[in-house]
């Protein structure tokens, strides 16, 4: 049982910080963000939401400069301020923002952010074994090929999640009858959009796959889409 202590108590750690991350992450969104008025973005909202089902999909700007979108971890749906100002400046399209949603949508669809904590709770545990382990094989450098290898875990389960999510927003823009043209135009804007100039990666990027894959990604998905429609 003394064994199992350290990791059980990381995984109590996770869990806490979990919590008090997400109280944090929602006061923050609460204080500083107001919802999407664009009459032009409130319709293509309006046509996801009959693709959907549902009476309309909400989605709100949060004051901040960075060129993002995110689903909160209570399932609301947020576009930085940032990026309404690259559409306002005609640097995005509507149907590209669209897109934007419809990817977070999907997030929040498959629950990504509740499979995201117990992914986060798994990290913890796994770095602190890891770190016992190889801390007696190789003192001094054990607890950084543990946090190495703990990286690349979270990382390759962050980019499953994308593929996921772009896939669902695939289908929903589709059916939308939106299709998914702004969505792979989107990912060959996004580096440039984020300010690099080509320098480098955004850090909000760096766990995604890369561009040419996703847009590869969804075109295998239309491939397959094309041939399992019934021939008119």
């Amino acid at each position: 049982m003394l064994k199992l202590t350290p990791i059980l108590l990381a995984i109590g750690y996770a869990l806490v910080m979990y919590q008090f991350s997400a109280w944090r992450t929602k006061r923050e969104l609460d204080a500083r963000s107001t919802e999407l008025a664009d009459p032009r973005l409130r319709g293509l909202m309006a046509r996801m939401a009959e693709a959907l089902g549902i009476e309309r999909v909400r989605v709100h700007i949060y004051e901040v400069a960075p060129v993002n979108g995110l689903a909160a971890p209570d399932g609301r749906i947020f576009l930085t301020r940032g990026f309404y100002d690259k559409y306002r400046a005609g640097e995005v399209t509507g149907e590209e923002l669209a897109s934007v949603v419809a990817h977070e949508l999907g997030h929040v669809a498959l629950g990504h952010s509740r499979r995201r904590m117990i992914d986060f709770s798994g990290q913890n545990a796994v770095r602190v074994a890891l770190a016992t382990v190889l801390g007696r094989i190789v003192p001094g450098v054990g607890v950084w090929i543990a946090n190495m290898l703990a990286g690349l875990l979270a990382a390759r389960l962050s980019r499953q999640d994308e593929y996921e999510a772009d896939a669902y927003a695939a289908a929903l823009l589709t059916k939308a009858g939106i299709g998914t043209g702004p969505q792979k135009s989107l990912f060959l804007k996004l580096e440039g959009l984020a300010g690099m100039g080509g320098r480098g990666m955004p850090a909000w990027l760096m766990s995604h796959p890369k561009t040419e894959d996703r847009v590869r990604a969804i075109e295998a998905l239309e491939a397959r889409w094309a041939k399992e429609l019934p021939p008119e």
